[in-house]
């Protein structure tokens, strides 16, 4: 059986260094510290005269040693991806998604581990980077498809479908400068999109420009996944990663903890937030009323009285809310509204007790 895996990430693993800040101080305290470091650097140079030259250099690692803190941005992380697949990566912020994107593109390299890949990366990481603002759109487009590894044919080829993509055709020839941060944004994009490659590492991208943009992108999003390239896509669109992907990777504090279809990634991924960050109803504090009656928990429950963590669209449910009231609370006159918000509209509903 021939080996169709295009990417095979074993074990890797990136460590980052961070600064330890110490806390504001007043004048005074500044005024002692200075006094007190003084005659502390006056005995260790002393002691430090008096050391052979390895005690010295371990005295030197220690002093700076003591300025950093590390944390693992990624920890033995192994995924296998096979040709043509579209894999999500989810995960909430700091989980190591863009992180791993990064070690995949040769942007940063792991300190552990080691990454395969067979054929032609394009990333979209951090859109325009590579845009000079003194430069035209036009010769901006040149550059930053050089940058991002494409040939001056390749760039010649796609110029009109990339302007056409970016829509910004009347202000072609007008510095980047001038342009706005959408215009920018949109150029960028659409010149990192027009990539041929054979694995294509995608972060974030749809957050760029207006809704009608994001909707071109996700398009091309849809072309690039069905024209059986290899695709990695980073994204907190669940609704996105739901229609484009194949197969879901959730990360969390550096680690894989989930892989499989998108929809059970999801689930896992929202029900592992929910219970990191769960407030119980009845503890709340930011409600407002005079307390006659008082909500204490909401429950979701499938046709069949089975309790529900995540609800889809479509599906049947019922709302259970538990509530304490007072001996003579006049529950007739109290109403319960439900709002369910979506990106473009809003669902109200009131109804009595």
């Amino acid at each position: 059986m021939l080996n169709n895996e295009v990417i095979i990430i074993e074990n890797i693993s990136k460590q980052y260094r961070i600064s330890k800040r110490k806390c504001y101080i007043t004048f005074r305290e500044a005024l002692a510290d200075s006094a007190t470091n003084a005659m502390t650097k006056v005995r260790s140079f002393f002691k430090w005269a008096g050391n052979n030259e390895k005690e010295k250099v371990n005295l030197r690692s220690s002093k700076y040693n003591t300025a950093y803190e590390t944390i693992w941005a990624l920890k033995n992380v192994s995924i296998e991806i096979q040709q043509g697949e579209v894999v999500g990566i989810i995960g909430r912020n700091g989980a190591g998604k863009s992180t791993l994107l990064k070690v995949l593109s040769r942007i940063t390299e792991p300190e552990e581990g080691r990454v395969t890949l067979r054929g032609r990366v394009g990333s979209l990481l951090e859109v325009g980077t590579g845009f000079h603002p003194e430069l035209s759109g036009h010769e901006n487009i040149y550059l930053y498809g050089a940058i991002l590894g494409m040939n001056r044919w390749e760039i010649t080829r796609k110029f009109d479908e990339i302007v056409s993509f970016a829509g910004v055709e009347k202000f072609i020839e007008t510095p980047i400068k001038r342009y706005s941060s959408g215009m920018h944004m949109r150029l960028a994009f659409s010149v990192a999109a027009h990539l041929e490659t054979e694995i294509l590492l995608v972060d974030e991208v749809l957050a760029v420009g207006d809704v009608s943009f994001q909707k071109k992108c996700l398009g091309k999003m849809e072309d690039v996944a069905s024209g059986g390239k290899t695709v990695l896509f980073v994204s907190h669109n669940m609704a996105a990663v739901s229609a484009l992907c194949s197969r879901c990777i959730v990360l969390d504090m550096g680690h894989k903890i989930f892989d499989g279809k998108p929809s059970s990634a999801i689930d896992y991924y929202f029900k592992q937030s929910e219970a990191r960050g769960r407030v119980r109803l009845s503890k709340r504090t930011d409600r407002g009323g005079t307390g006659v009656c008082r909500f204490t928990n909401l429950i979701f429950e499938s046709e069949d009285g089975e309790p529900i963590d995540v609800l889809h669209a479509g599906q049947p449910i019922k709302i259970v809310m538990e509530y304490v009231a007072e001996r003579n609370a006049n529950l007739y006159s109290i109403k319960v509204g439900v709002h369910i918000s979506h990106l473009h509209s809003t669902f109200k509903c009131n109804t009595r007790l």
